[in-house]
């Protein structure tokens, strides 16, 4: 008993060893080939319902891992690329998708001599990679080696389980503490090697050696779908709001389908049973199980077509708090990094919000009572909101210099390495204006309201021209580039008529020499805000035309 206890033991660890390590070779070698196609189907799943389960079910069956779709479209959405609608059909499709694994163990690994496919496999793969590293070719050799170093794992956990088939025992019987032994089984491998699909293997494997009935294996398949929702909850700590839903409507539907399924568990495995007789299947117990797998994840969708619509719902009311954090980036998520199209896209995008934000700070002083902005606007709240805006900005410029540094590691074309300290630069002048918009609002703190002498109309004219410039760039609209430098030409115009204007009225004795002095240093700090904004939209702009994608 004890030397199959340690046969089990080490078959089970080297099998699951080389199953896992085949795995994240040929995840990472079919990612790093697909690159930016990856992304295009992602994105043309969110249309409609049909189109992102279909994207998800695509990706999982190509790249074999649903933990590694169920990051990736946590990442998309933490980066803006996905909506939370269309990543909860990708996630769910992911599901189904991950049941091809199943079907190619329960095919191939118990049909075929692994041998005789699997080493030649890590051979052509290895070859590949070695003949063209960092290149697809080099990607593909990866994946083809991940390929056979999978069914390697497949034929040491076939030999382990077959070794002591009929000296060892694993929890059997369909009473209800047999059924959750066996979950709990699935759901806690599934935990320890993070991959649902190995714990999928190891069920396969057992069923095919008589360790356990097709109903216990079924019941481990179960646990296993639990327990792979642990990846998406550990993608998601820490990350925006709205993958933070998707990782939630992750974690339901597994839960739910495996509730459901295990409820009906009896009955469905006896009504697979009497279906593969029917249609003539061989009588293969990892067959059965591979078609339950497929079933109750079918099944799964079909329990979420109606409640999709409410769920979203549900959770666009969830996690709100984190989505306020202006300092938190929104799009910044790692997952992108792999993909480098994907991550200057999301660089883009959160610079985009960068100048947002700068352009809101520019406008709270621009509405303060002192330089006509009406006396809603508040000193002490203003003087808050800026504050709060600074320590954003320079969090956000923290986080895109350490994204960008972390970018010029992948591979990068040239052209679009060389331009990345551009990126840097259109983040630095973001925050300069910040800045420059909270020493405005400092100097004018002594004069809570306009004073007598004050040309009203020249400033007037210089807060709606500076106005107007800032409009589309808090809308998050820079595309206009042209409207934007004709917009600068007039804020510089109104700037020099009106710094002459004060100069006159503080000469003249109609305005204090104090007040002359701070509404002159209010607009001057003003207009070398909207100077620094205007140059990062203009540099962000020559650096997204000229940077091709990835």
């Amino acid at each position: 008993m004890g030397d199959g206890v340690l046969a089990l033991l080490a078959g089970l660890l080297g099998g699951v060893g080389l199953f896992l390590m085949g795995m994240e070779l040929m995840t990472d070698g079919l990612r790093l080939a697909a690159g930016p196609a990856l992304e295009r189907i992602l994105a043309a799943s969110t249309a409609t319902r049909l189109r992102g389960l279909a994207a998800g079910v695509l990706v999982t069956a190509l790249v074999q891992s649903s933990s590694a779709v169920t990051v990736a479209t946590i990442g998309f959405v933490n980066a803006g690329l996905l909506t939370l609608g269309g990543a909860l059909w990708v996630l769910f499709g992911a599901n189904v998708g991950t049941t091809m694994t199943g079907w190619i163990v329960a095919l191939l690994g118990f049909g075929v001599k692994i041998d005789a496919l699997a080493l030649p496999l890590i051979g052509l793969g290895v070859a590949l990679r070695l003949s063209g590293p960092g290149t697809r070719r080099g990607a593909l050799g990866t994946a083809l080696a991940g390929f056979g170093l999978l069914f390697l794992g497949i034929e040491v956990l076939k030999d382990a389980f077959e070794g002591v088939a009929r000296r060892i025992e694993l929890p059997a019987g369909s009473d209800w503490t047999m059924v959750l032994a066996q979950l709990a089984i699935g759901l806690v491998l599934t935990v320890l090697m993070q991959s649902s699909s190995a714990s999928l293997t190891v069920a396969l494997s057992a069923a095919q050696a008589g360790l356990i009935s097709a109903q216990g294996a079924a019941a481990v398949v179960i646990g296993a779908n639990v327990g792979t929702t642990v990846t998406a909850v550990i993608a998601a700590l820490g990350a925006t709001a709205n993958a933070r839903r998707a990782a939630t409507a992750h974690v339901l539907f597994n839960v739910i389908t495996g509730a459901v399924a295990l409820l009906l568990l009896p009955w469905l495995v006896r009504w697979l049973l009497e279906t593969k007789e029917a249609l003539g299947l061989p009588p293969s117990p990892a067959l059965t199980v591979a078609l339950f797998h497929t079933t109750f994840n079918v099944l799964g969708v079909v329990l979420m077509w109606p409640l999709a619509g409410r769920l979203t719902a549900w959770l666009e009311q969830r996690f709100r708090r984190a989505e306020e954090d202006e300092a938190r980036p929104r799009h910044l998520d790692p997952t992108v990094l792999t993909v480098p199209v994907l991550a200057l896209d999301a660089l883009r995008r959160e610079l985009a919000r960068l100048r947002a934000l700068a352009a809101r700070s520019l406008r709270t002083v621009l509405e303060l009572p002192a330089l006509g902005g009406g006396p809603g606007a508040g000193e002490e709240r203003a003087r808050q909101r800026l504050a709060g805006a600074h320590a954003a900005a320079r969090g956000l410029a923290r986080a895109v210099a350490d994204f960008i540094v972390r970018l010029q590691r992948s591979e990068l074309s040239r052209d679009s390495a060389e331009r990345l300290p551009d990126l840097l630069r259109v983040a630095r002048y973001a925050e300069v204006a910040v800045e420059q918009a909270e020493e405005a609002a400092e100097a004018l703190v002594p004069w809570p309201q306009p004073v007598q002498g004050l040309p009203l109309l020249e400033l007037a004219a210089f807060r709606q021209r500076a106005l107007a410039l800032l409009a589309p760039l808090e809308a998050g609209d820079a595309d206009d580039v042209p409207g934007l430098e004709a917009a600068a030409t007039e804020v510089e115009d109104a700037y020099a008529v009106l710094k002459v204007a004060l100069l006159r009225a503080g000469s003249e004795g109609r305005l204090p020499l104090d007040a002359m002095d701070a509404w002159l240093r209010a607009c001057s700090e003003l207009r070398r805000g909207l100077q620094q904004i205007t140059k990062a939209v203009r540099l962000a702009a020559q650096t997204g035309a000229a940077m091709p994608a990835g």
